[in-house]
């Protein structure tokens, strides 16, 4: 790939349905949070709560489900104590992403933007992605989590990079609109977001990033 030119300075990643297939954890998650409190478990055909626990920050997620009852701080403080490792036999890596990164490190710097607060770092660790990303900018980071463009603008400054130069990959409507509020142009895994360009694979990517 050394004979080739990256039209852009970073590429960024976000982590969930993009990284990983992490659907089913999520859904683990949040039901013990109702079986808890007593509540019944989530219905998987509600697309709008599929959405929002799938994309959104956990603490934009527990406002969704948990605004109004009378026990909302009880499960923030239940759901703290649920541990990441006990969700992760629920998640894989989605194909193709480590050969996808092997071809872009080295020719592009690296970057991820997820709206996870605090397991990022056992994610990359347990995971084998160690050393690929420069940077890894979480919801915990920010005031304002995705779809708000600061995440982004983050990422931008650290690599000291104009949005035009950088590429977000992601899968949800809240990384479409950051995107969107940063000026960074956006590719959708995985799903028909308005967007530069819809991929259904990780190698895709490489003919997007690198210049013929």
């Amino acid at each position: 790939m050394s004979d080739l030119k990256s039209r852009y300075k970073v590429v960024i990643y976000d982590c969930d349905g993009v990284i990983l297939d992490s659907i089913e954890s999520n859904y683990i998650f949040y039901n013990l949070v109702m079986e808890y409190l007593g509540r019944a478990p989530l219905d998987r055909n509600d697309l709008d709560a599929r959405r929002v626990l799938h994309t959104y920050s956990f603490n934009n997620v527990m406002e969704y489900f948990f605004a109004g009852d009378d026990r909302r701080e009880e499960a923030f403080r239940f759901a703290k104590t649920i541990h990441y490792r006990d969700l992760m036999p629920y998640m894989r890596m989605e194909d193709g992403f480590v050969a996808a990164l092997d071809r872009l490190k080295g020719n592009t710097a690296l970057a991820i933007c997820t709206n996870r607060a605090t397991s990022m770092e056992m994610i990359i660790e347990d995971f084998g992605l160690t050393g690929y990303f420069e940077c890894v900018m979480t919801a915990s980071q920010v005031a304002n989590p995705k779809p708000h463009p600061e995440p982004l603008l983050k990422v931008l400054e650290h690599f000291g990079a104009a949005p035009e130069e950088a590429l977000f990959i992601g899968d949800g409507e809240v990384d479409m609109l950051a995107a969107k509020g940063a000026g960074i142009p956006f590719i959708s895994y995985k799903s028909h977001l308005p967007a530069l360009a819809c991929i259904q694979h990780h190698s895709e990517i490489v003919r997007h990033v690198f210049m013929e």
